[in-house]
């Protein structure tokens, strides 16, 4: 007698939310069953809330056996590695699996800032976010509804733009990473199918949430990555559901990392480094803005708390791993400028 299929997991998102495509795609990858709710289609009121409104956000049993409403996608997916066996997307070498949490945290915390940028800044880019982002939730209804939401919806995150740290001056920052992205990515896919190799780790599904509007969906880096880089845009379509995918364990990436994937942790270390290491700081000190230098021209925002936990947390991977790895480590961020992010192992700014 068979065993019974497990229950689906339940979870609501958005097409526009780059963390719901990551996390859906992670789900399909790993042939995990579950039900997908769309934010705001109304339907079901029984649903616990979340103690920060986020997207996606899944209803899962907590130790009492009781539902709750639980978010953030890189602890998910952790938490979905122990409870659902087979097609892992974090690799066993633990080497290996730091530098794929490094590239998941640069894709969800700074691509997401060129999603934002683009996506509110450019005036096409803003009429159709602001037509489309509501339509998702509901298609029918009248016009004018629609066209008052967009309204609403624009203004809001616009005024959001300070926050993720998208203004005039870091702007020029933003786009040219973009392009070099784009590049690199490029360069890597001619030889390899995924960052982790000829099998996704979560640092693709990080990647590829976020491309899923850059590339695919805001009309300004969309028209950019069909310029650069069309591999990546039918990248982000393969991705969409790779549960065909049949991954042995040498698909893996090895400790000796490639060309390209090394020149894409040299861009982590030329942009996402510095600015994580000034953000800790201003937090530390309670400063009421990050101000640094990043690739050689000046860059200003807000402090952001949560990606002062990132800092946090990939220093205590760091420090969680066995003298011998570390030292793996060390080696290959050696000369990218990500060093400076473990310079001081596990503490400090």
């Amino acid at each position: 007698m068979s065993e019974p299929s497990p229950q689906p997991l339940t979870f609501m998102g958005a097409p526009g939310s780059p963390y719901t495509r990551k996390m859906r795609a992670v789900l399909r990858y790993r042939r995990v069953p579950y039900r997908f709710l769309i934010s705001g289609a109304g339907g079901r009121n029984d649903l616990p809330a979340a103690k920060v409104r986020l997207l996606p956000t899944f209803y899962l049993p907590n130790a009492d056996g009781e539902m709750e409403a639980v978010v953030d996608s890189t602890p998910l997916i952790r938490r979905f590695e122990a409870e659902f066996e087979g097609r892992s997307v974090v690799p066993p070498d633990p080497v290996t699996a730091f530098i794929d949490y490094l590239l998941e945290d640069f894709g969800d915390e700074w691509l997401t800032k060129a999603m934002f940028h683009y996506r509110w800044v450019y005036e096409a880019d803003i009429e159709k976010a602001g037509q489309i982002l509501p339509r998702w939730r509901q298609v029918e209804g009248p016009e004018e509804q629609f066209q008052q939401a967009a309204k609403t919806v624009s203004e809001r995150q616009i005024s959001r733009l300070w926050v993720v740290g998208s203004n005039e001056t870091t702007g020029p920052v933003i786009e040219a990473s973009y392009r070099r992205i784009l590049e690199l990515f490029r360069d890597h896919l001619t030889e390899r199918q995924f960052l982790m190799g000829n099998r996704p780790g979560a640092s693709d599904f990080a990647f590829f949430g976020q491309l899923t509007q850059l590339a695919a969906f805001d009309p300004t880096p969309m028209a950019l990555t069909l310029e650069v880089a069309p591999r990546v845009y039918a990248w982000v379509d393969r991705v969409e559901d790779l549960s065909g995918l049949e991954p042995t364990g040498d698909d893996w990436i090895g400790r000796e990392l490639s060309a390209t994937l090394r020149a894409l942790l040299g861009e982590v270390g030329r942009v996402y480094v510095p600015f994580l290491i000034a953000n800790a700081k201003a937090l530390a000190s309670g400063a009421e803005r990050v101000e640094c230098e990043i690739d050689g021209r000046p860059w200003v925002q807000k402090p952001f708390p949560y990606q002062g936990k990132c800092l946090m947390w990939l220093r205590e991977r760091y420090g969680e791993l066995s003298a011998d790895d570390r030292s793996a480590v060390d080696g290959l961020l050696d000369g990218t400028g990500c060093e400076a992010l473990v310079a001081g192992g596990a503490s400090g700014p």
